[in-house]
């Protein structure tokens, strides 16, 4: 997974435990695409002090990704569909005759795996 890509997936899971101020500067950086410098301008810090506050927030992030799975959970719930529906459409096809039991076995998995939480 791309670092962008990871650290927007990771905010869009658990931005809101950041400060305020972390918020700020991931959503700047990450989803605005500004510079360090813009950000250190706008907020009238240096560049320095936004860099580490970046630094900080993404450790922050990872830390809860290791201790909470939910952006790998999420993940594997997404290939896991992705396969349900290729096997549909093989089904669909005619080139999958069990396509449609095992779709229903992925997504049934999916489900009981949910009711564990």
């Amino acid at each position: 997974m791309k670092e962008f890509h990871k650290i927007n997936l990771l905010y869009d899971f658990y931005g809101s435990l950041l400060t305020e101020r972390q918020q700020n500067f991931i959503e700047l950086y990450y989803g605005e695409d500004l510079s360090l410098g813009e950000i250190a301008e706008q907020f009238d810090v240096t560049r320095q002090a936004v860099h580490d506050t970046l630094k900080r927030a993404e450790q922050i992030l990872e830390n809860y990704e290791e201790k909470l799975g939910l952006v790998g959970k999420f993940s594997q719930e997404y290939r896991s569909i992705e396969e349900a529906l290729n096997f549909l459409q093989r089904y669909q096809a005619g080139q999958e005759p069990d396509g449609l039991d095992k779709s229903i076995e992925i997504l049934q998995s999916i489900l009981r795996n949910r009711q564990e939480f």
